[in-house]
């Protein structure tokens, strides 16, 4: 490990207010494989993946997921960018508060916050109901929620007591999720395509909705699966050299969960035997098919090595959820903030680590639609990205400071990231309509909630980050 580059890193996180308390240990392959790992193209394609046939059938496995991904990148980009500038745990609600001020910091965290853990709740209990099919056990409320529990206290566990494994298996994440993948495009290949390329663009829904309204119902599949990558952010205490290695972990993270994840769906699409079987399936849609065409125990084995990788993805959601509430615990953003704010003798933050396990527990819980979790998560999670993208593009149109660090965007920052808001905006109404409308009405509830917080309590107490801009470069 280069001291010097350490020793850096410490002063340019000192020089933004905080002193180095996290072990910083994780090199740009690391950094870029938690964000890999948290997208898990084995976690959010394959939970959806019967959702999407009933919602515009391989059509949208196939347009639906470019067009996602187009403006998924752009997003991307932006917060990469912003990720270069300020090299912190706090990510997303430091930039914010950076740049519009600490209101925007504090509803960014807010939003980040109920995103987050919606994710880890999102992934957990998706996993517990694809464990239980695959195993042939009853998905019996009290079987589904005991064992999503079990999940989270396996991740959490291990958040707690084994920084340096997590490390490790995030490292390994990487790798699993491209040599599950792998694997899966050539069984399926040695077995044969049952359907032509032109079936790719059959439109199908079995939702009762008007076809455009179903199609735009279904982006939810490629949106909930590129979600996450600002874990590269979140980890950036724990990096070396962060300002180029944490913008290029949230960027190719994109690129490489795009392209892997394209190839995976459509392999598996034009395996369908019958496309109406399929939709009947629902949510155990992948995992039937690939017992159809593999055969009862090699296709078994596969969809088992799949849930593994989504056991990974819950482990590093986890990792980058608990960095977010520390950062916003530190500053004071959140009640109690001494207790969530501690520092086990793991160097981890152990209580901000239980209480997403809890907070996660209760939401999945109390939700009963499972694709309502899933907006919800998506939803609040790009309303965190978006905020400090506008909180930016607001600085520069005032002619506030506008940091730049060595990962910057030039001439195309603004467009980019205007184009990347819009988007925000657009998925942010789609997905709390029918049949999602109770992601609508958690998210209303959450918003009112948060409004309220602010102008009765935290307006008055919350003084934000410690660092206040400067001109210049970092």
């Amino acid at each position: 490990m280069d001291r010097g580059q350490l020793e850096q890193d410490a002063r340019d996180l000192e020089r933004l207010g905080y002193v180095q308390e996290l072990l910083r240990d994780m090199g740009g392959f690391s950094n870029f494989a938690i964000s890999f790992s948290v997208i898990s193209i084995l976690t959010g394609a394959i939970q959806l993946y019967g959702y999407g046939l009933q919602h515009g059938g391989p059509l949208q496995i196939t347009a639906g997921w470019l067009l996602v991904s187009f403006f998924t990148l752009l997003v991307s980009l932006s917060m990469a960018e912003l990720a270069s500038s300020y090299p912190t745990s706090g990510a997303l609600y430091h930039w914010s508060s950076f740049l519009g001020g600490r209101a925007w910091g504090w509803f960014t965290a807010c939003f980040n916050t109920i995103g987050q853990f919606a994710i880890l709740a999102g992934i957990d209990y998706g996993l517990a109901t694809l464990i239980l099919g695959l195993g042939g056990w009853e998905a019996s409320p009290l079987n589904t929620n005991c064992l999503y529990i079990v999940l989270l206290l396996s991740h959490a566990g291990l958040n707690h007591i084994g920084i340096k494994i997590v490390a490790i298996l995030n490292d390994f994440s990487a790798w699993y999720h491209i040599g599950v993948v792998l694997l899966l495009l050539g069984a399926l290949l040695s077995k044969g395509f049952v359907q032509s390329p032109k079936f790719l663009l059959t439109f199908s829904s079995s939702d009762g909705f008007k076809p455009g309204y179903s199609f735009l119902v279904g982006l939810l599949l490629a949106q909930w699966t590129l979600t996450g990558y600002d874990a590269s952010a979140h980890t950036s205490e724990e990096t070396v050299d962060p300002r180029t290695n944490a913008p290029w972990g949230v960027f190719m993270s994109v690129v490489i969960s795009i392209i892997f994840g394209l190839a995976m769906l459509v392999a598996m699409t034009l395996s369908i035997p019958d496309l109406t079987q399929a939709v009947g399936f629902g949510d155990n849609a992948f995992t039937e098919i690939l017992k159809l065409r593999l055969g009862p125990a090699f296709g078994t084995t596969v969809a088992a090595l799949v849930l593994g990788a989504m056991w990974l993805c819950g482990l590093s959601a986890m990792t980058s959820a608990s960095r977010m509430v520390y950062a916003f615990a530190r500053d004071g953003g959140l009640p109690y903030s001494k207790v969530w704010a501690k520092v086990s003798v793991f160097k981890t933050p152990a209580n901000a680590i239980w209480g997403l396990a809890v907070l996660a527990t209760f939401l999945a819980l109390s939700v009963s639609v499972y694709s309502a979790v899933v907006s919800t998560a998506v939803i609040a999670l790009y309303i965190s990205y978006g905020l400090p993208i506008a909180a930016r593009l607001y600085a520069r149109w005032k002619g506030g400071v506008d940091e730049r660090g060595p990962w910057d965007l030039g001439k195309f920052s603004s467009p980019i990231a205007f184009v990347a808001l819009l988007w925000i905006c657009f998925i942010s109404v789609v997905f709390i309509v029918p049949p999602n409308e109770i992601a609508g009405k958690v998210m209303g509830g959450f918003i009112i909630l948060v409004i309220a917080i602010w102008f009765g309590l935290a307006k008055s107490r919350f003084a934000g980050p410690k660092y206040h801009p400067k001109e210049g470069k970092i």
